[in-house]
């Protein structure tokens, strides 16, 4: 079931400025926390922002949507793959969506004035463009929150890549991006607002 998040943006943004590392652990600031297995948390809840229309939506885990994008973008992913130097300066394929991955149920004294699972932490931001010949590619922040320039990628599962696709799930592909980045700056921007809404509508 799609949820417009609309005023999620103002709450999720509230989240990350209040100082709420997702990545953070408490031995070692601005570090990752990892599952057993070495790779990121589990998220419970995506804020989408489709880049062609600018709309936005929220899923929580368990919904068919949430399902969906996770199997493609697998947001516990920690590795990256080697790409052409233009992707890396912003010249890449247009994005078709922006998903921020939180975490609920944390924070509490002494991080934060608030009781203890009323918080939301943002854990990663995925974006999803799609090369000419087809190959989904997901490019990766693995902490959005961090002023850094730890930028990973990595290709889509091309089997949950065309399920979600045909569900409608990824959106369409927005007209071709400016090669000086701008867009792609608005976009982050966007979606990290969109975050903080979702912290605020989950509470």
């Amino acid at each position: 079931m799609r949820r417009p998040v609309g005023a999620v943006v103002v709450a999720a943004a509230a989240a990350v400025l209040a100082g709420w590392p997702g990545a953070a652990s408490a031995d070692s600031p601005g570090a990752r926390p990892e599952s057993a297995s070495g790779a990121y948390p589990e998220p419970d809840v995506a804020v989408v922002t489709y880049t062609a229309t600018g709309r936005t939506a929220a899923w929580h885990s368990g919904e068919a949507e949430f399902d969906g994008l996770r199997s493609v973008l697998d947001p516990t992913y920690p590795g990256t793959e080697r790409v052409p130097e233009a992707w890396t300066e912003g010249r890449h394929p247009p994005v078709r969506i922006t998903v921020l991955w939180g975490l609920t149920g944390v924070g509490g004294w002494p991080r934060t004035s608030r009781a203890p699972g009323g918080d939301v932490a943002m854990l990663r931001q995925d974006q999803l463009f799609v090369t000419d010949d087809g190959t989904p590619w997901v490019r990766t922040d693995p902490a959005p929150d961090l002023p850094d320039d730890d930028v990973r990628w990595h290709r889509a599962p091309l089997r949950f890549y065309g399920l979600a696709d045909h569900d409608g799930l990824l959106g369409s592909t927005p007209p071709a991006a400016g090669g000086d980045g701008t867009r792609e700056r608005v976009w982050w921007a966007a979606a990290g607002l969109a975050a903080g809404i979702a912290g605020s509508w989950v509470v």
